[in-house]
């Protein structure tokens, strides 16, 4: 299938396709005979999986990093994408651990922060939308 069939099968646009093919995470298509690129309904499937994966939080370096193993969350069922020895370096075990890790952080600064603000101006430390939403008006 070409590329505008391809991502509209994916939920997604040609630019993201030649993006992700562009940094690794979807492997270069056969080229038809006058150059277009042609997709086979596997790469759809890689695609959805790239896209979840990054509605997940993980980014495309984190995605990239792992591109080989892609195709067993591609399968249906999916596979483990761990290895035999559960979370070794080429699995997504350590990719994941970042990611949480990255995301932990910034839920901390974000509430700090929020704390910060809620002493300069008189509003509770925790939610209080009711509140807030009265102040604000």
């Amino acid at each position: 299938m070409r590329i505008g069939d391809a991502a509209a099968a994916a939920g997604t646009t040609p630019r993201a396709l030649r993006f992700y093919e562009q940094r690794g995470l979807l492997p270069p298509p056969v080229r038809s005979a006058s150059g277009q690129r042609e997709y086979e309904s596997q790469t759809v499937v890689r695609v959805r999986v790239i896209r979840a994966l990054l509605a997940l939080g993980l980014t495309v370096d984190d995605i990239a990093s792992r591109s080989h193993r892609l195709d067993l969350l591609a399968e249906d069922p999916p596979r483990s994408c761990a290895s035999d020895e559960g979370s070794g370096p080429d699995t997504f075990t350590p990719v994941v651990e970042r990611r949480l890790a990255a995301l932990d952080a910034e839920i901390a600064r974000l509430t700090r922060l929020r704390a910060a603000l809620a002493r300069h101006t008189g509003m509770p430390p925790g939610p209080d939308l009711p509140r807030l939403e009265k102040n604000l008006a």
